[in-house]
């Protein structure tokens, strides 16, 4: 949103700077993003005079001019310069705009620097309109009254010199659309005075000839409110320079007079508007109606539109002449031959003109400001001050108003607690100030009931009166105090238990050497498929792009997305992973917390030592153990094979307790990695926050350290089993053996292969398990341990089918 410090001024009685107004409007939520200043672009330019002008001794269309220039400003002693120029209508005593040397003209982007045009020195520039960005016009220089104050600057002496501020608009604030809603905000922080708006019916002078007409079925929503009337005997052309320099400064081009007085009311009031030629159109009457199934419309940006059945337009007897709050028509658009005009004014339903909008690919200011919310009230009194300018700068006569429907009815209030203003905002403002700025805002008052006005639609509760006192007392005043305590000694933890198992789950992945990411909840279709999504139940209805479609099923597409653009850019070993939401469907509660760890490429840089090798299944699973003993889970778990599809279905497995399953680790499916565009091999790991049992002891502190006095043994076996026997059977069935006297058993060494085979036997391989013994109450003899060694070995045969190897 643009608008010129002097169109705010129409509205805004104020002596503030311009500083002080972008820092106010900043302060009250309307971010300032830039402040053009025309003076900073246009202000060497100043006005002269050519003493003289002759014909240039070696050119035919160029003159050598004498220029009396005035470099220390009106009423300084002139300074003469020869300037050669190539305008036809530079002659002698012609008042113009000279540039001096070392300028920079905008028109051309070029820097003046003194130079030799044909054998004739020439320093400096007269200018003319496009090369000060007036206008196109660029057959001959400016010219200029004789009054005209020589070594004035040429900014100030136009009314150039009117500052241009751009604010950002949040969706919420439709109001500030129109640089009187930016003017009110400014009145009510204090900054100035909002002038009132004099709004004074026309009376129609004849009854209108063109009637206008809702369709029932848009009616109650679509286009509930349509109005306009009839002007007949203006006369349209070019729009008087004041008005014209306001559009073009907020980047608007200027066409004609009706037209743009229409675009005025669009940024001054947030009231879009429209003219239809009369005589342009087809019969008399305006239907609005759902388009037809093959219907088309030429609209003003040249574009031809298919529409679809059901879009809202504005019709003759011919067909659809406009889109309704978007865009008009070429086929009734005014000339400079028109005469007799339609002017429009109507609320359209927001929801859907960004549907016809968005599916059309059509923009427009209408459309932006329709969108948000104009003020349904404001309908009939915009209609009646355009109808006033319309008069002013066009001549004729208008008709009586025409129109269907009525203005939606916004009224609502909601009561303002001025105790719970204080308590949320943290700032003392007395009930009396609070009552003030609402009502500086609009709001009618009745004690503590406040009313929003109409073009206010995001005030829908108590809460939304308390922003709008806290916006206009500023945020900025808010003194810092420490929280007062409820209670003595030691406060309750505040982090839930899931919250702090994530922040755990966080630290520790980092700890293992990973770079934490963030992703998007959204994915495309294609990889969402991959990993067991894509349903219709977590689609996007509005999706910001094709690669946002879907709700993620698994926190891994996200990371093997990063991967890729890492391994783009050259970088092959990477260590990745996040903490976040991943979705089941679409609906509340469909959802768990997951945290996943991705590693590519090789575990260390190369060096001499060869200590370099790519990542394999195992350090995903140890750094999947990690997280779990971290976060508390029993270090006896059970390991399956059966994982998702995803997964490669021989190097991968799934970490339980019973059914319950806790995290999935292993190789990506080499399929996934091409689809996704990784190279070489990826291992990775998938943590089920939720599933995974609380801890036993729940006190803050430390258990109690346990110190055993007692010498442990070591036992080692070494077992021959089938080459299909999972190692992991073998430690569990030792383990088993004697569960208060085994401490920990692990596999030390694995011998598989040809050489194998041969010494055991075709299919055959030998695992060899180290044993710990800890002993609680005595030392253990040689029979405990050889009773014991005999448990281990009959439960690990058993379960293994195999046999203690001679």
């Amino acid at each position: 949103m643009k608008f010129t410090l002097s169109w705010l001024r129409d509205h805004l009685d104020t002596e503030a700077s311009v500083t002080e107004i972008a820092d106010t409007l900043t302060d009250l939520g309307l971010e300032v993003e830039e402040i053009g200043d025309p003076a900073a672009a246009l202000g060497a330019f100043r006005i002269c005079r050519v003493i003289e002008a002759v014909q240039h001794p070696n050119a035919d269309r160029l003159r050598v001019c004498r220029v009396a220039t005035y470099p220390g400003g009106p009423g300084s002693d002139p300074v003469e310069v020869q300037v050669v120029c190539g305008a036809p209508n530079a002659r002698t005593g012609l008042v113009g705009v000279f540039a001096p040397p070392g300028t920079h003209v905008p028109g051309t982007g070029v820097d003046l620097k003194p130079g030799n045009i044909r054998g004739v020195d020439s320093n400096g520039m007269l200018c003319s309109e496009r090369e000060l960005m007036l206008s196109d016009a660029h057959d001959g220089i400016i010219e200029l009254p004789e009054d005209a104050p020589l070594g004035a600057r040429f900014v100030d002496y136009r009314g150039l010199n009117d500052p241009v501020i751009e604010i950002k608009i949040t969706p919420n604030r439709p109001d500030a659309l129109g640089i009187r809603g930016v003017a009110r905000d400014l009145a009510a922080r204090g900054l100035g005075r909002l002038k009132p708006l004099d709004i004074v019916p026309v009376p129609g002078s004849f009854p209108s000839p063109v009637s206008v007409r809702i369709d029932d079925s848009l009616k109650a929503r679509g286009a509930p409110h349509f109005a306009g009337r009839v002007i007949r005997g203006v006369k349209n052309g070019p729009s008087p320079d004041w008005l014209a320099a306001r559009l073009k400064a907020v980047g608007l081009r200027p066409i004609s007079a009706l037209v743009d007085i229409t675009n005025y009311f669009t940024y001054g009031l947030n009231r879009p508007l429209h003219v239809f030629d009369v005589n342009r159109m087809a019969g008399s009457e305006l239907h609005i109606r759902p388009a037809r199934e093959g219907e088309s419309l030429l609209t003003l940006d040249g574009k031809t539109h298919s529409l679809r059945a059901g879009d809202m337009v504005i019709a003759d007897q011919r067909g659809p002449e406009s889109l309704a709050g978007i865009m008009g028509g070429e086929d009734t658009s005014c000339t400079d031959e028109t005469t007799t005009v339609f002017l429009e004014s109507a609320w359209w339903d927001p929801i859907t003109v960004a549907a016809t909008g968005r599916a059309l690919k059509v923009n427009s200011d209408a459309r932006y400001r329709f969108e948000r919310g104009a003020d349904p009230a404001f309908t009939l009194p915009g209609l009646e001050l355009a109808t006033r300018m319309i008069l002013d700068l066009c001549g004729g006569e208008a008709s009586e108003v025409v129109e269907d429907g009525a203005a939606l009815d916004s009224t609502r209030a909601y009561r303002l607690d001025p105790a719970r203003v204080v308590s949320l905002v943290g700032m003392e403002i007395p009930e009396a100030e609070q009552i003030r700025t609402l009502e500086a805002l609009g709001f009618t008052m009745d004690g503590l009931m406040a009313s929003p006005p109409s073009w206010r639609p995001d005030v829908q509760g108590e809460a939304d009166l308390i922003e709008e006192v806290a916006r206009i007392a500023s945020l900025t005043k808010l003194q810092g105090a420490p929280l007062r305590r409820t209670q003595p000694g030691v406060l309750r933890p505040i982090l839930t238990p899931m919250q702090s198992r994530e922040k755990t789950a966080r630290r520790t992945i980092a700890a293992l050497g990973y770079n934490e990411c963030v992703t998007y909840s959204f994915i495309d279709a294609r990889a969402a498929v991959l990993f067991g999504g894509g349903s219709d139940a977590v689609r996007v209805e509005n999706p910001i792009s094709s690669e946002m479609t879907h709700l993620r099923p698994d926190l891994l597409p996200g990371l093997l997305a990063a991967a890729a653009r890492n391994q783009a850019r050259g970088f092959q070993d990477l260590a990745l992973f996040e903490v976040g939401p991943v979705f089941d469907g679409g609906e509340p509660g469909e959802q768990h917390v997951q945290a996943a760890g991705l590693l590519v490429g090789a575990t260390a840089p190369r060096d001499p030592w060869a200590s370099r090798r790519p990542v394999d299944v195992f350090d995903a699973k140890a750094d999947a153990e990690a997280v779990l003993a971290a976060l508390g889970a029993p270090s006896r778990v059970q390991i399956s094979r059966k994982t998702d599809g995803w997964w490669h279905p021989g190097r991968a497995g799934v970490i339980g307790l019973g059914p319950n399953q806790l995290a999935t680790f292993g190789e990506i499916h080499p399929r996934v990695l091409n689809a996704m565009g990784i190279k070489g091999q990826a291992v990775a790991f998938t943590l089920r926050l939720a599933n995974i049992p609380a801890p036993k002891v729940k006190t803050p502190t430390r258990p109690a350290l346990t110190i055993r006095d007692l010498q442990a043994v070591e036992r080692d076996f070494a077992f021959v089993v089938d080459g299909r026997v999972e190692a992991l059977t073998a430690v569990n069935a030792a383990q088993g053996a004697d569960k208060a006297l085994i401490e920990s058993v692990r596999v030390f060494d694995q011998f598989t292969g040809d050489k194998a085979e041969a010494q055991m036997g075709a299919g055959k391989k030998s695992i060899a398990l180290t044993v710990r013994l800890q002993p609680t109450d005595k030392t253990l003899t040689e029979a405990d341990i050889e009773a014991v060694s005999k448990k281990i070995v009959e439960k690990v045969t058993k379960a293994t089918g195999g046999a203690l190897r001679g």
